[in-house]
């Protein structure tokens, strides 16, 4: 596995959202253009927490945009509903986005709202997934609530 250079990602890889997340330009806009755009769920090497150079190929909804690069929040396929008071005091939140064809196995997917993730061009995998715009709306107003908190 190569180095990881200070900020914990890798070279061209995603990393943690600096700055609001209200500040990205957010909004629905999935086409099918085989291009990744906001509202579908692409996939990405994430960086773990711990930013010692070990993450996992995971799904990734798309938000929006900040210049060239997507803005998006990592899902998962754990039930992190058993556990929440656990991962809030822990500062995680996640929020319930059902299931799609992001996931080959059909399980339904979690939305981690407090991390924000910046994803360089090209360092994502479309795979044509997309959510409908109700539940991206849902997702978007919910994470960016947590992020004026902050």
């Amino acid at each position: 596995m190569p180095p990881v250079p200070a900020g914990g990602s890798r070279p061209g890889g995603v990393r943690d959202l600096d700055g609001p997340l209200g500040a990205a330009d957010l909004s629905y806009r999935p086409r099918d253009d085989g291009r990744p755009d906001p509202g579908e769920v692409v996939w990405a090497w994430v960086p773990y927490d711990e930013a010692d150079g070990r993450g996992k190929d995971r799904p990734v909804l798309v938000l929006g945009r900040r210049g060239a690069d997507l803005v998006g929040l990592m899902l998962s396929s754990q039930d992190h509903d058993r556990d929440a008071a656990d991962e809030a005091r822990h500062g995680r939140y996640w929020m319930d986005v059902g299931r799609g064809g992001w996931d080959p196995r059909g399980r339904p997917s979690e939305a981690r709202l407090d991390r924000p993730l910046l994803l360089p061009a090209g360092a994502t995998r479309r795979e044509g997934a997309a959510l409908d715009r109700e539940r991206f709306t849902a997702v978007l107003e919910a994470a960016l609530a947590l992020d004026r908190r902050r």
